[in-house]
């Protein structure tokens, strides 16, 4: 009978995982790897440095383009490449630019495509009377 291997990834992998901003993790985190079990630990009782990142950033992108409901590309386009805290993605909604507009109206132009594609979808499945 062989032993289980330890399945591990690598702390990046682990921050986007968790949904945090690597360089913001602490030193011990960014420097080592992270088994499966201690993600699931991280996720099941998460650390006060991960709830802190999680609240207050700085989030990284993926984060910052779902919390301004936007997409990635939406965010290079309005020149944002950097990690940005729950305060500064506040600032922006407060401020409401003309380039969030505008990106939320894509990205709700395409989430309506994709429910009328699925309805279709869905419509063709289905039998006929």
């Amino acid at each position: 009978m062989t032993a289980r291997k330890i399945q591990t990834m690598k702390p990046a992998t682990a921050a986007k995982k968790l949904g945090v901003y690597l360089q913001a993790t602490p030193a011990e985190f960014q420097d080592g790897v992270v088994s499966r079990d201690e993600l699931n630990a991280l996720q099941a009782d998460p650390p006060e440095w991960l709830r802190d990142l999680r609240r207050d950033g700085p989030h990284p992108r993926p984060v910052v383009a779902a919390k301004l409901g936007v997409s990635i590309s939406g965010l290079a386009r309005a020149g944002i490449t950097e990690a940005l805290t729950t305060a500064e993605i506040e600032a922006i909604k407060t401020e409401n630019p003309d380039w969030l507009e505008h990106e939320r109206a894509i990205q709700a132009d395409l989430r309506s495509q994709a429910d009328v594609r699925r309805q279709a979808a869905e419509q063709k499945q289905q039998p006929a009377d």
